[in-house]
């Protein structure tokens, strides 16, 4: 499942984020790099444990955790620490997976069951730097106002096209779910969707909601993997 999840951060937000990053030390991007994508990839990246990397990805892991959107799309179990990435002048990132494992130089280890990308540049503000994101329907091209997030699922071919035109500035992690299958996820998602419209038409005690929330929470607690 492909979710474009809007306004994590409003404009003004996005503005101070911004701050806080343009004053960071950027360098080669490879840092993270897989074998795999250290031969694909051209960026700039902040360090993991700078200053600024570890101040705006706390203050993201926040406000996804206050997202319904996202917590009832992703389930998550444990939010990689968010790393940012600037592309600029030609800048690209080829066709590739993200590694199965991530480890973070704290020790943290986790599986990439979801990926994510924050935009952080507004798309008037440079040319090209779509993400293509490889599924069941073909590829689709996601680039989206800053302070907007898309999230997908890890095992996605994806790749970022050249930026000809200013920089496209993003924050990209991964989150290990309660639930490893997508189609699990995306399941109890829509279910969760469509109860939460039941809700809002009959009203949150009626007996289809109950109903349909005991569904949800013993499909939940069968899939769940705590």
């Amino acid at each position: 499942m492909l979710l474009h999840i809007p306004d994590v951060f409003s404009k003004d937000e996005v503005a101070r984020l911004r701050t806080i990053l343009d004053a960071g030390d950027w360098s080669d991007g490879n840092a993270t790099s897989g074998h795999q994508s250290a031969r694909a990839k051209t960026n700039d990246q902040l360090p993991e444990d700078s200053p600024a990397a570890r101040e705006v990805g706390a203050i993201i892991v926040q406000a996804l955790q206050a997202s319904p959107m996202f917590v009832s799309a992703a389930l998550p179990h444990t939010i990689f620490p968010p790393l940012f990435n600037r592309y600029a002048g030609g800048q690209a990132f080829g066709v590739h997976v993200d590694n199965a494992i991530r480890v973070h130089p704290s020790g943290l280890r986790i599986r990439s069951d979801l990926s994510a990308t924050l935009f952080l540049s507004e798309p008037g503000d440079y040319d090209g730097g779509e993400l293509v994101i490889e599924d069941a329907y073909g590829p689709q091209t996601v680039k989206l106002p800053a302070g907007d997030l898309v999230l997908y699922p890890s095992r996605s071919l994806h790749r970022v096209t050249p930026v000809t035109r200013g920089a496209r500035v993003s924050s990209f992690f991964w989150i290990q779910s309660l639930i490893a299958s997508d189609q699990d996820r995306e399941t109890l998602f829509q279910l969760d969707v469509a109860t939460q419209r039941v809700a809002v038409d009959q009203g949150p005690t009626a007996q289809a909601v109950l109903e349909l929330t005991g569904v949800y929470h013993n499909l939940l607690r069968r899939w769940s993997e705590v």
